[in-house]
């Protein structure tokens, strides 16, 4: 950046810091900066040491981190601990993670800045030495003891799980530990080769299978508190010491409930200690366990330099801080909620600002006021200033850079990409500014020299006093929010583990041949000598089913979309063949419609869009974010349906806030471009009065003409908006089902984007249906659709699904605790400081306008508002519609916001009685926050006495759940993709799914589709193998029932020699190497793939001979058959009967023999 740096050279700002370093003149400080300036004056002061900027809060923090990114590229941001909520049961890992991350770099010495409120100085740690003696090294080679090292990660915060799927656990298999880190981006697996490490290397998540090899690995604490056991003890023992004395004081004082509510307290966090070596809120009692503790500033090197961001707002908020806390532990204190010395978490304000005073230290602040703790002893003035908005005003901005040229200033000019950059100089050119593009950032410019670069820095600055003046686009065109999205590579992009981790001893299973019956558990059975495993299933009856464990693709879990109890089937009866083909009746009617819509859709003509435009490839660059991959693959796809000629129909999932909006307003600007109106239909008001916002944002600085019809409307204004639309004036119009009404007259409709299909009534969707016939239609919904689903319906619904989250987005910080008061106070005036709104769920009707008057009781000042879905809908709009546009600061709401609005100013949620909603619908809730850059705030509220009757263990696992959104998560998606299944099939085939189960439905559906479309699908019949040798997977090898399970499914569906292969490797890959019965399972079920399409139905084998039975209705050449005799010779013999069997006299290795005789046979097939 020398274009920038070698003009602060000419100012004596530097040389006079200099001196003042040398003469012990320090603190500066540096008035008349601002902005960026004030970033840039920090980059030339700033040396190669480490630095570290203090600022007045986490949202400023964050806000300089995206903006010094510009500046240097290696600086980091270190969040503050929530001292109020610090002592709740159990907080997400978001920000312990982002703190152990500038914790490695400051030790790896990989970080050059760090960013911090003054707040995450003021949190009293553990010292940076002890952390640093626990960081474990995996070195390739060295020996390793897993026992020990189990118990070393349990005291360092790790939890052991059966398989690693989130950050933080651990795992072990035989010789096999994977891990995830808390600093690192994938978890890892370490394989060793008796005591020694054989391999190190990083593994996928989704998949469990590895990506890379590494030589070495580092391991950081999981805690900041690394406690083993002595240090418990110990710690205990302090605790209980303190909690005597206490408890009697409060009992002298016949407090009895806080009596109660402290023994509580100390109990739980003893049992907790005792078993795991971690405990809900031990962060607490940071003191108890440590006798010294540094400060975030001890972290950094002794020759720290340290910028000051305002320094009055630094103590003022520092100040504030600590009298926030001290306040609240007051109350805390006399209700027996906590000990007194956990109230003994901060250091002094004072103490710290001394500690900064004595270093190198720089205030920077606008203007020069009498400091108090800091003491400046030298004072500079350096005046920068704001470059002047343009929005668009060309003429205004040539007569600048010709005044600035004139009084010698050197002039840059950044643009977010180069092809900008060289357009913006030619223009410049053509109004004869001499100017020139380069992408050499190191270039020093002469007086009067114009360059333009490519960079994204989101304002200018000038500085009279050494002539420089720094310009952007976004000066020139007016403010974009810009957020990066970091890309995140998909590391492994193979098939989901289609898992099985919620088949458990007792649910519901569909057997494709006998129906329904409950699955009872693994069991090994030993026949004649040979070990196999088989799954028992149960009828009515009691009478029970076993079949072979490699069978399993036989079998499905049954799901449908009201976990209502489903009829058992009995063994041997005909009520399930009825049932099937009933269901298959009806599949075979759905699909054959949506072939034939499909076919008609295809060969009608539509309109062809053309190629896009550089009005287009500018409007998208204009996008503040950076698109998933998923997004871009769907916008590429929307494309190219609108330039082909066939009319498109296609339907984008994804969740909440994946950027569904963004790939409808490409297409609908893309419309617009060729002359084509675009109607966006939604189904509810304000959720038009949102996107006709979003939209008006996005297309400012076009001419482009949008208009919305709502009930917010007056009559006059809809009948001014209709008669422009109808002359084509109108190039947009988004509205709810009015858009439908017979009075509408496009002039020339091009494009319909439906939005949130499935939230329409049926009459309104037949005239969705009329106005679709030849016109483009894009449908967006948020209900995700399962990916088997998908699968079915490939080419007959064009569907692009948006499944990766955009980066950054779920910030959201989860706390569970009890339901206090106290608490509720203080989450709600804290969001209300930084100009927020808050949610508070409350799901019971009857009372929900009492605990509204409630808490407006508790907050006088607060204006409380309730709302849920038994309100008149105008009544209910009007209140939503106060609430968005910031006339009520906290909704008390029923779970209607689930399907709700996207409100990015609502950051902090508190939901009442957290433990009666099912994970799916928590899931949901809290999606509603977090949709903006702000930290979002999430409290999951339960009364003590009901939700925590189990035993610790259990206790913790459920509240981690809630926090985490580990594997639970999982299963709530699949609530919700039936949910969608149903939507996009529609409600008569509801019935259907629920009463086959919802895969064997999606078989039988992508069956019928196939059919309908003249696609020869090979005929049912089941092929088994039953030979004489040991075919299953020992305890020794996969202990975990569920893994095993999975395995068996997969095993189960292996068809090719590539399939072996695979699985294989990621058998090896994961649980090391397999046994010979493991191996033989495997082949087992690449022979019977392969039987399978030799039209074989039973393989047996009767002492040295097998029994190769095959399908009555095989289509098979006979002709062949004398051939394949004759090759064989004595070795094989043909009996023609019923059942038409072939003999075959296996020589050498069975296996091998078996397999070649069924190539030989595969030849035979007929197609």
């Amino acid at each position: 950046m020398e274009c920038l740096r070698a003009p602060f050279r000419l100012s004596d700002i530097g040389e006079q810091y200099r001196v003042a370093k040398e003469k012990g003149k320090m603190p500066v400080e540096v008035t008349g900066t601002d902005g960026y300036a004030r970033y840039y004056t920090m980059d030339c002061l700033g040396t190669d040491r480490v630095k570290l900027i203090v600022t007045y809060n986490e949202d400023r923090a964050k806000e300089i981190v995206d903006a010094y990114a510009f500046f240097d590229r290696n600086v980091m941001y270190y969040p503050a601990k929530d001292v109020l909520f610090y002592n709740a049961d159990i907080h997400g890992h978001t920000i312990l993670r982002q703190r152990m991350e500038v914790v490695k770099g400051i030790l790896e010495q990989t970080v050059s800045t760090v960013v911090v409120s003054v707040d995450a100085l003021l949190n009293k740690l553990v010292p940076l030495e002890e952390i640093q003696k626990n960081i474990v090294t995996f070195r390739s080679g060295e020996p390793l003891d897993l026992e020990k090292m189990k118990k070393k990660l349990v005291s360092l915060g790790y939890e052991r799980n059966d398989w690693v799927d989130g950050v933080g656990q651990f795992a072990i298999r035989g010789g096999i530990l994977d891990i995830f880190p808390m600093s690192s981006e994938c978890p890892y697996r370490i394989e060793l080769w008796g005591e020694d490490i054989d391999s190190i290397r990083s593994f996928d998540v989704e998949s469990q299978r590895s990506i890379e090899n590494v030589e070495e690995l580092s391991v950081y604490p999981a805690a900041e508190m690394i406690l083993d056991e002595d240090r418990v003890q110990a710690g205990l023992k302090k605790i209980q010491k303190e909690h005597k004395a206490y408890a009697k004081q409060l009992k002298a004082q016949f407090k009895t409930e806080e009596y109660a509510r402290i023994n509580r307290a100390v109990e739980a966090l003893k049992e907790e200690l005792s078993y795991f070596h971690s405990a809900m809120g031990v962060d607490g009692y940071i003191g108890s366990f440590y006798e010294t503790l540094d400060s975030f500033l001890s972290y950094m090197p002794q020759s720290v330099q340290i910028f000051i961001d305002e320094p009055e707002r630094v103590l003022s908020r520092a100040e504030a801080c600590q009298i926030e806390f001290r306040e609240s532990m007051v109350s805390r204190l006399e209700g027996g909620y906590m000990l007194p010395s956990q109230a003994d978490i901060l250091f002094d304000y004072k103490e710290i600002a001394g500690k900064i005073a004595g270093k190198d230290t720089v205030l920077f602040s606008i203007l020069a006021k009498e400091e108090s703790i800091f003491e400046p002893k030298t004072k500079v003035a350096f005046e920068t200033k704001m470059v002047p908005t343009y929005r668009h005003n060309f003429e205004m901005l040539l007569k600048d850079i010709r005044r600035w040229k004139q009084e010698e200033y050197r002039i840059v000019l950044f643009c977010p990409s180069a092809t900008r950059g060289e357009r913006f100089a030619d223009n410049l050119r053509n109004q004869d500014v001499n100017c020139f593009f380069s992408d050499d950032k190191d270039r020093i410019l002469a007086a009067s020299e114009m360059m333009i670069t490519s960079g994204r820095l989101k304002s200018g600055f000038s500085v009279p006093q050494i002539k420089l003046v720094v310009l952007t686009e976004g000066d020139i065109f007016g403010q974009k929010k810009t957020k990066k999205r970091i890309k995140r590579k998909p590391l492994y992009s193979g098939e989901k583990i289609n898992s099985f981790d919620d088949l458990n001893i007792g649910d519901y299973v569909v057997h494709e041949k006998h129906g329904l019956g409950i699955y009872r558990g693994i069991e090994k059975i030993e026949v004649d000598q040979v070990t196999k495993d088989y799954i028992s299933i149960e009828y009515s009856g009691g009478s029970k089913l076993f079949i072979l464990a490699s069978q399993l693709d036989l079998i499905q879990k049954y799901a449908s979309k009201d976990s209502r109890r489903p009829k058992l089937n009995k063994l041997g009866g005909n009520e399930w063949e009825k049932t099937k083909s009933k269901v298959r009746g009806q599949v075979n009617v759905i699909a054959k419609e949506l072939v034939e819509l499909y076919a008609i859709r295809q060969s009608k003509q539509g309109y062809a869009f053309s190629e896009d435009t550089i009005w287009q490839k500018e409007f998208e660059e204009m996008f503040p974010y950076e698109e998933t991959d998923d997004q871009l693959r769907a916008i590429s796809e929307t494309k190219k349906d609108m330039q082909s000629t066939k009319i498109m129909d296609r339907l984008i999932c994804g969740d909440v806030g994946y950027g569904k909006t963004e790939v409808a307003i490409r297409a609908a600007f893309k419309a617009v471009q060729d002359g084509k109106q675009v109607a966006y239909l939604v189904p509810t008001t304000i959720l038009a009065q949102q996107h006709y916002n979003t939209f008006k944002e996005r297309m400012q600085d076009y001419p482009i003409e949008i208009g919305v019809l709502s009930r917010f409307l007056s009559a006059k204004e809809q009948r001014q908006t209709l008669d422009k639309l109808k002359k084509g004036q109108v190039d947009i119009i988004i509205g709810t089902h009015r858009l439908l009404s017979k009075d509408l007259d496009y002039s020339n409709l091009g494009l319909l984007i439906i939005d949130e299909e499935q939230r329409f009534g049926v009459t309104h969707k037949e005239k969705i249906k009329q106005i679709k016939k030849d016109v483009d239609v894009l449908t967006l919904t948020a209900t995700p659709i399962p990916r088997t689903l998908h699968m079915s319906l490939i080419g007959i619904r064009d569907m692009s699904l948006l499944e990766e989250p955009p980066v950054d987005r779920k910030a959201i910080q989860t706390y569970v605790l009890e339901y206090n008061p106290e608490l509720i106070k203080e989450a709600v005036s804290r969001e209300l400081a930084r100009g927020g709104q808050v949610y508070y769920v409350y799901n019971r009707v009857n009372t929900i306008a009492d605990v509204a008057a409630d808490l407006a009781k508790m907050m006088p000042d607060v204006r409380v508002s309730y709302a849920h879905g038994q309100m008149k809908e105008s009544e209910l709009e009007r209140i939503m519609y106060d609430f968005v546009s910031g006339e009520i600061d906290v909704l008390v709401s029923t779970t209607i916001i689930e399907t709700g609005l996207d409100i990015s100013n609502v950051n902090t949620m508190i939901i009442h009685d957290s433990d009666r909603y099912g994970l799916s619908q928590l899931y949901q809730l809290r999606g509603r926050i977090g949709r903006s850059n702000r930290t979002a705030y999430a409290f999951l509220m339960y009364r003590r006495n009901t939700m925590l009757k189990e035993t610790a263990e259990k206790r913790l696992s459920a509240i981690r759940e809630y926090t985490d959104l580990g594997s639970g998560f999982k299963i709530a998606m699949r609530d919700l993709e039936l949910r969608g299944a149903g939507n996009l099939l529609g409600a008569e085939q509801h019935g259907h799914m629920n009463a086959v189960g919802y895969d064997l439905y999606c078989k039988m559906l992508s069956e019928a589709v196939k059919e309908a479309k003249g696609i020869h699908t090979m005929e049912d019949f089941e092929t088994t193998i039953d030979l004489n040798m040991d075919a299953f997977i020992p305890d020794t090898y996969i202990s975990n029932e569920y893994q095993k399970l999975d395995i068996y499914k997969r095993t189960a569906g292996i068809e090719t020699t590539q399939d072996y292969d695979d699985m294989l490797e990621e058998l090896l890959d994961r649980f090391g190497e397999p046994p010979k019965a493991v191996l033989n399972l495997l082949t087992i079920a690449r022979i019977k793939a392969l039987a399978h399409r030799s039209y074989v139905t039973e393989i047996k084998q009767m002492g040295k001979d097998l029994k190769i039975t095959l399908y009555e209705r095989a289509k098979l050449n006979p002709a062949g058959f004398p051939e394949l005799m004759q090759k064989y010779r004595r070795g094989l013999q043909f009996k023609n009967e019923q059942e038409p069997k072939f003999i075959l006299t296996p020589v050498g290795n069975l296996l091998t023999a078996l397999t070649d005789f069924l190539n030989e046979l595969e030849k035979l097939v007929e197609e």
